[in-house]
């Protein structure tokens, strides 16, 4: 990945009119200024913003009349929205891959052989003693996947890590296995697989879930405080180049709520940060009964770190064919006959989605396959049953991918959100033909339906599974098109405003933000993106080109474009 200042670039030059070197005011004007505030698209002439906030919204005699003495900025027919907010999304995990090199389809060079994927790791500085690469997908090389002879043939003596784009596994070379100490004898620790060769029983690199990741962990190795802050900092110039001003952090760890917490402290830091923790057993489960945090309340002020709730799985990966489902997969290769994917064990789940609402915590259940959602929507129905809490609790079920109608209908019932990725099927979904087959793969994501049933919808890219770039999240939620140019299910695309809904004014509802975020209204924070056209008015297919120009954290530029 590019560093922090690579990824700033230089400053765009804008057509600015300073009134006073000191003035703390600032009009925008001559642009689309999209309010996000209705149903129907509404457009404000001009944008006053003083002290951070939003100071006036009218037209521009009025605004420069609201804050006295300002500095104009000539939008020069640019758009202007409220900053992109990130309903699910790994903060920490994207700081920490910056640490080795970008590997996916989004990287600024993406490799497309297996040559390629050899000379970005060797351009690569180790870290650690490792040399690691992230958002690998075998399938877009065009000569095929690269192997364990390959890695050990670039690097006979460098350990090497390879992680794919779904973040659960990846693969090392033998000198990698070496510093690990694995061996064909080496126990698994489940659920998850060191893959031998079945011909010769010999390692083949290969690693899946709990052995990855214990992989992964060992070769990054335990960092300082101030390496990790900087990484967050890397993290933050690549997001907000997108125009994110709030990002989440999920499945966080106690020594990641420690190092971000002294973050903002140091005031290294501009975008708040939603973060989550995840609960699926008594260890993590202690984290949360012991909470040194307020629910919901941001840890320095209005801004920093907020822990509003904390994630609660039910299933996995659908690409993987592990996300659970009521029909089984068409394609098992390598697993049973049958093969419906993985369910977590109703207890667990059932005890953390009781605790949540017993607790008055917000919820975020993570659900992939409709057997994974129907474990969900059980455990929060027994969990209303149980606590008489059926109000206003903003439960959150991410992903989402293949809700049936019938499920979306409790959603609505039950007032719980939605949080679609559209990004998902765009990578996955010519793999998922295969696995699931046409009808059951077009269906991922069905935004048009969960839309004209009335449920709260979200939109997000959980980067670092997918690029976080927000314009190519809207392209894929409006055409529904594929990486090979299949269109899926295209009835099931939405607007390309009712998207941008979903990145603003419906997540700020959801973190209860809604009157300080999400919409460019009096007196809310001046977080702001400017882009180089308007999504509403290119043809479909253009959106995804669309860039950001400058993005404005509480009225201050942290992002500008050359």
């Amino acid at each position: 990945m590019k560093s922090s200042a690579a990824a700033l670039g230089t400053i765009a030059t804008l057509d600015v009119r300073t009134a006073s070197a000191q003035e703390a005011s600032t009009v925008y004007f001559n642009g689309s200024i999209l309010t996000m505030e209705g149903d129907a698209p509404a457009y404000a002439e001009a944008v006053a913003v003083k002290d951070g906030k939003i100071a006036f919204v009218g037209t521009r005699q009025a605004a420069l009349a609201a804050v006295g003495n300002a500095t104009e900025i000539d939008l020069q027919g640019r758009t202007m929205l409220p900053g992109f907010i990130d309903s699910w999304g790994h903060f920490t995990l994207f700081a920490q891959q910056t640490l080795g090199v970008n590997l996916a389809y989004f990287s600024d060079t993406p490799p497309h052989s297996k040559a390629d994927v050899i000379r970005m790791l060797k351009a690569t500085a180790p870290f650690n003693g490792w040399i690691i690469g992230y958002g690998y997908i075998a399938s877009l090389l065009s000569d095929g996947v690269l192997t364990l002879a390959d890695l050990d043939a670039a690097f006979p003596d460098m350990p090497v890590m390879i992680c794919t784009l779904s973040t659960l596994t990846g693969q090392v070379n033998s000198a990698g296995m070496a510093k690990l100490g694995l061996t064909p004898e080496t126990k698994v620790t489940p659920p998850g697989d060191i893959v031998k060769d079945p011909a010769t029983g010999k390692l083949t690199g290969e690693l899946s879930f709990s052995p990855f990741l214990a992989a992964r962990a060992e070769a990054l190795g335990q960092y300082s405080q101030e390496q990790a802050i900087k990484t967050f900092k890397a993290a933050e110039a690549l997001l907000a180049a997108q125009g994110y001003t709030t990002v989440q952090s999920y499945q966080l760890l106690p020594g990641e709520i420690r190092d971000l917490r002294a973050a903002f402290d140091q005031d290294a830091i501009s975008l708040d940060i939603i973060g989550m923790p995840s609960v699926s057993d008594d260890a993590t489960g202690k984290i949360v009964q012991d909470a040194d945090w307020t629910w919901g309340a941001y840890s320095h002020g209005d801004r920093g770190l907020k822990i509003p709730g904390y994630q609660v799985a039910t299933d996995a990966a659908p690409q993987l064919r592990l996300a659970a489902f009521t029909e089984p997969y068409l394609d098992t290769t390598g697993f049973p006959a049958g093969w419906k994917g993985i369910l977590l064990p109703q207890d667990g789940v059932e005890k953390w989605v009781g605790y949540a609402y017993e607790n008055g915590i917000q919820l975020f259940c993570y659900s992939n396959g409709d057997a994974g959602i129907d474990l969900s929507l059980a455990a929060i129905e027994k969990a209303i049953a149980a606590t008489g809490k059926s109000g206003d609790r903003r439960t959150v079920i991410a992903h989402s991918y293949f809700v049936r109608p019938d499920q979306l209908a409790r959603y609505k019932s039950h007032d719980i959100t939605a949080s679609m990725m559209p990004p998902h099927f765009m990578v996955y979904g010519d793999i998922q033909m295969k696995l699931l087959g046409p009808e059951r793969a077009s269906r991922e994501s069905p935004l048009g339906t969960a839309q004209k049933l009335g449920v709260n919808t979200l939109i997000h890219c959980d980067c670092p599974s997918a690029s976080p770039n927000v314009m190519e999240a809207i392209w894929t939620a409006v055409t529904r098109t594929t990486m090979s140019g299949q269109v899926l299910a295209p009835d099931e695309g939405i607007s390309p405003y009712a998207a941008l809904i979903g990145f603003t004014r419906n997540i700020a509802y959801n973190y209860r933000e809604e009157a300080s975020k999400g919409t460019i209204t009096t007196g809310k924070i001046a977080d702001l993106v400017i882009l180089d056209a308007n999504p509403l008015d290119v043809p479909p297919a253009k959106i995804r080109d669309i860039k950001v120009v400058e993005t404005i954290k509480r009225g201050k530029p942290i992002y500008r474009r050359a």
